[in-house]
């Protein structure tokens, strides 16, 4: 809905993807605080392509538990290297790498998992590592006993192969969480209905752009935003350039549908975006639009937590433009997951049109021929006021809408809070029952990130003193009550 593309996020270009990457000697070593594992398991998938890959990496702690943990491997050849890694303080030296847990996943049970992951680099060849080690013990995929006990260790029971029947961490009852109360989600009339068919509204957060903020998005966040915040829904930000999904389509998919995964798990709806900003004409992306969309709608047909949210902020073009790519892409959706609700862009960056000198009327007199569909609305709340209220309020009574995206600063994502004409539209928002995502749950150093620049290397997401100013106001906000009818 900008005038002009957001400064923000060319900077971020620069200096958003630097990594927890750190180059040392002592690489290969396990971390001096660290308990012997006795078993563990490793699964390493991969990603390629020429010069480069990403590499996921699951940790599977199959002995006694340990409190803080490093893995260990080496590349097979001598040109592979990390360039940028997630979830694990990434050391390389020569061949050997090793991965050290962060402050929030350094605890591990017997039968509990940990996923990292890094970017990489490579010439020559790119063959997959064959050795891991936990603490220093190989990776096997059953249990070994350290020749030499650590003095500090705990006594334990005896370490055993097979997995706990249950999950390591509990989680909350179903019927107590978003999607446990309201299930599967559909469009009736101009509003969101759960599955007693009563209108609601969903409150919540925004991703900034996966691949600068990724280390944001882990297990100690997530449960922040669900148990802390108390949010419903968690959007997805999955840019389409700017270093995004077309550098390596396979990557991003995977990555998007573990936090598909992690939102389920904590009873959230996942609001998958496509964000597409550069260029405005969302046709430029149709064909990647259809081989992503029908991968995650085949992938999550059988989930109820779902919403799809087909191009992000549309500009330049015409809204028959935006029409004609949308009823292109819902049915690749549709052939996979009928039930999912989709949500379109409107013209003028998400603003129905506003933006570029027009409004709702080329909605209403020309909609998109679909079903079970909602239109996206944005506004950042110390740019865009009275005006773009008045058209949204007009437009409720007669388009199903979903804020998609908003901040509490000006169109640039910068700046202070607007506390007036954010609580003035949050007030209307919440009258209409509009479900909304709010920019950003991110610590970029920016007004409308979330939390303190530094906080995702942290570990510590609860509370208000990791939290700027928009974080506080809109923490205050997603914390009230839900009201999630019933009957």
């Amino acid at each position: 809905m900008f005038s002009i593309p957001r400064p923000f996020r060319r900077k971020l270009i620069v200096g958003g993807a630097v990594g927890a990457l750190a180059l040392a000697a002592t690489a290969g070593l396990p971390s001096m605080n660290a308990m012997a594992a006795t078993g563990c398991a490793v699964t390493y998938t991969t990603n390629s392509w020429q010069g480069g890959f990403t590499a996921n990496i699951s940790i599977r702690n199959l002995g006694d538990a340990v409190s803080n943990w490093t893995l260990g491997f080496r590349f097979p050849d001598a040109g592979q290297k990390v360039t940028q890694g997630w979830s694990a303080t990434w050391q390389q030296s020569g061949t050997s790498v090793t991965a050290q847990n962060m402050s929030y996943n350094g605890s591990l049970g017997t039968g509990a998992s940990v996923d990292v992951g890094f970017n990489g680099s490579w010439t020559g060849s790119n063959p997959n590592p064959t050795a891991f080690t936990l603490n220093g013990v190989t990776c096997n995929g059953g249990t070994t006993t350290p020749t030499t006990p650590p003095t500090t260790r705990p006594p334990t029971t005896p370490p055993t192969t097979t997995p706990p029947t249950t999950p390591p961490t509990s989680q909350p009852p179903a019927g107590s969480t978003p999607v446990g109360i309201n299930g599967q989600l559909r469009v009736c009339g101009v509003n969101l209905c759960n599955q007693y068919n009563k209108p609601i509204q969903l409150r919540g957060m925004s991703s900034h752009g996966l691949q600068w903020f990724g280390s944001c998005y882990n297990d100690a966040s997530l449960d922040a935003l669900a148990k802390d915040w108390l949010a419903d829904v968690f959007r997805i930000s999955m840019y389409v350039q700017e270093q995004g999904y077309e550098t390596n389509p396979t990557a991003f998919t995977n990555q998007v549908n573990t936090l598909v995964d992690k939102a389920e798990a904590r009873g959230m709806y996942a609001l998958i975006d496509f964000h597409t900003l550069t260029p405005g004409d969302p046709t430029y992306n149709l064909d990647r639009a259809k081989t992503f969309f029908a991968a995650v709608a085949a992938r999550n047909a059988n989930k109820k937590n779902v919403i799809y949210e087909i191009t992000n902020e549309p500009n330049g073009v015409s809204w028959s433009t935006i029409k004609n790519y949308a009823e292109q892409v819902i049915p690749v959706i549709r052939a996979n997951d009928p039930d999912g609700v989709v949500i379109v862009g409107t013209r003028g960056w998400s603003s129905l049109g506003i933006s570029e000198g027009g409004n709702s009327d080329e909605i209403v007199n020309n909609p998109v021929r679909a079903d079970n569909i909602m239109y996206s609305f944005h506004f950042y709340a110390a740019s865009h006021k009275d005006n773009y209220r008045s058209e949204v309020q007009r437009a409720a009574s007669r388009l199903p809408l979903f804020v998609t995206e908003f901040g509490t600063v000006t169109y640039t994502g910068d700046g202070g809070v607007d506390n007036a004409s954010s609580t003035a539209w949050l007030d209307l928002l919440d009258r209409l029952k509009i479900s909304y995502a709010n920019w950003t749950y991110s610590d970029a150093n920016e007004g409308s990130a979330a939390f303190k620049p530094g906080t995702c290397s942290g570990g510590t997401y609860t509370g208000t003193s990791v939290l700027t100013d928009s974080g506080v106001f809109m923490r205050n906000r997603i914390r009230t009550p839900d009201n999630f009818p019933t009957s």
